[in-house]
């Protein structure tokens, strides 16, 4: 970050307080994926406020500011936009403290109970906010975060060429995930994006939600960054949402837990395809570091979901004998 942008922000915030720029104290407060940095303004007072850094030229700050507020509106708990200045691409907001969910997964107990309430808090923001006014997760957008993998993950990082079963695979889970209700997704509700304050979950990074696929988010938790849970512990969680997502409206009475937990397999697979490619991209274009570490934990996910998908056993066959091997051996070369 160049000394004339934290001036700046330094300047921006001492206007939000009217206060002198001595006055301010600004600290680090992480990062992520993209060109957003995140600093806690510590006022005189001792009150803490968290300012977003997005750099307009890389970062629309708009769909945040519209949905934090969206969401709010809600009762849904995200923290508040205070003041946010678009042509800079700054914004002030509540400070949620320090501890992302993960740092919570320390016992069974623990990680079962707050994967319990994180499943209920999507059931809130499914049953709350309506998915209309949101882009659509629609066939055009699933093919094109599945075509990440096989041009960022085989061709650019790899070097090899997608089986001939990639086509097939493609297609299912595209329509697998088009055959289910519409609802607001977060689109990245993974445990890093689930703050914890007070016992509470906060929601943060939802500025990419969009109108999509019922079992998607609770897929971003269930295989995410952090852990891995076996077939019977992934079925239950998912055996439990279904059931309260019938009970709430959210899905018809109709589609039977299995079929379900089908759809839920695809809707895997997509998604942890698509990580795949982005986690190349991030570090061949973006020169993102940290990425390519996670590959193997994103593999076993794969591997879990296409056992849920035994139609797709020639591709899964590809990526445990050739896939796996190819990653292992690129790995070992670039010394992760």
């Amino acid at each position: 970050m160049s000394s004339s942008r934290i001036n700046a922000l330094i300047s921006w915030a001492a206007q939000q307080h009217g206060l002198s720029i001595d006055a301010i104290s600004l600290a680090p407060a992480g990062g992520d994926a993209s060109f957003r940095r995140y600093f806690r303004l510590t006022l005189p007072d001792g009150t803490t406020r968290v300012i977003m850094d997005a750099p307009p030229l890389q970062e629309d700050s708009q769909p945040f500011v519209t949905i934090a507020r969206r969401f709010r509106s809600a009762g849904l708990p995200v923290p508040q936009v205070h003041a946010a200045d678009l042509a800079q691409g700054f914004l002030l907001l509540d400070d949620l403290g320090n501890t992302p969910l993960q740092q919570l997964f320390t016992d069974d107990a623990r990680i079962r109970g707050y994967h319990n309430q994180a499943l209920s808090l999507i059931a809130d923001l499914q049953n709350r906010v309506s998915p209309e006014a949101l882009p659509v997760y629609d066939a055009s957008l699933l093919g094109r975060e599945l075509d990440l993998f096989p041009e960022w993950c085989l061709s650019e990082w790899l070097g090899i060429e997608a089986p001939g079963s990639w086509a097939a695979l493609r297609a299912e889970l595209i329509e697998q995930s088009l055959a289910q209700p519409v609802v607001c997704v977060h689109r990245d509700f993974d445990a890093m994006n689930l703050m914890v304050l007070d016992q509470r979950l906060y929601m943060i990074d939802f500025q990419d939600a969009v109108a999509g696929p019922l079992s998607y988010d609770a897929i971003s938790l269930l295989r995410g960054r952090y852990l891995r849970f076996s077939e019977q512990q992934f079925a239950a969680f998912i055996r439990a949402f279904h059931a309260q997502a019938q009970q709430d409206g959210r899905l018809s009475q109709h589609l039977d837990a299995d079929t379900f937990l089908t759809q839920s397999q695809a809707m895997a697979a997509q998604r942890t395809l698509k990580v795949l490619g982005i986690f190349c991209r991030l570090t061949l274009r973006d020169q993102k570091t940290g990425y390519l570490a996670r590959l193997p934990h994103f593999l076993d996910h794969l591997d879990d979901s296409l056992a849920g998908l035994p139609v797709h056993a020639e591709f899964a066959h590809w990526a445990s004998s050739t896939l796996r091997p190819a990653i292992t051996a690129r790995l070992s070369e670039v010394g992760e």
